[in-house]
């Protein structure tokens, strides 16, 4: 299995609304997990197309109350529409340099081009440089460093130049 299909994978997994997936295959193995609500499913794997059928989907939660307002509004009065967004391409670890000795790859006020590596994000051990497709100014960092990230979730906040 290549990078692009565990893509593929988790893509499928994040639109399922499925709490785990696991498949095993000859020499590989992988389990993926969200934190969403779960949804039980069992998949039989035949040799060709996985075929899923729901088992029985878990009650919701009960609805939490609603949190004030004002920070919310705060929030919502900043313009972000001129500005494009770097999205996390996996779920994984978010960190913002090689290691905690090194400087991180991108701060804000720094300028960036197509290619330039913003980010790394660990997946299943593999350490995966995330790299700009677009040019211009950082504004924002939207994520702590060491934190847990999903499947196109905003990173950054870029002013195109």
């Amino acid at each position: 299995m290549d990078i692009k299909q565990i893509q593929e994978l988790i893509k499928f997994v994040s639109r399922s609304g499925v709490n785990e997936v696991s498949l095993e295959q000859e020499n590989f193995k992988i389990t993926i997990k969200t934190n969403q609500n779960p949804v039980y499913v069992n998949a039989a794997v035949p040799t060709q197309a996985p075929v899923a059928t729901a088992v029985a989907p878990v009650a919701a939660p009960a609805p939490v109350a609603a949190a004030p307002a004002a920070p919310a509004a705060s929030t919502a009065s900043e313009d972000t529409s001129k500005y494009i967004t770097i999205k996390s391409p996996m779920i994984g670890t978010f960190y913002r340099s090689a290691s905690p000795d090194k400087p991180s790859f991108v701060n804000v006020g720094d300028e960036i081009g197509t290619g330039k590596v913003v980010c790394i994000i660990e997946a299943m051990k593999l350490f995966n440089e995330i790299e700009s497709e677009v040019s211009g100014r950082i504004v924002k960092i939207l994520v702590d460093n060491a934190t847990p990230v999903e499947y196109d979730q905003p990173l950054f906040l870029v002013e195109p130049i």
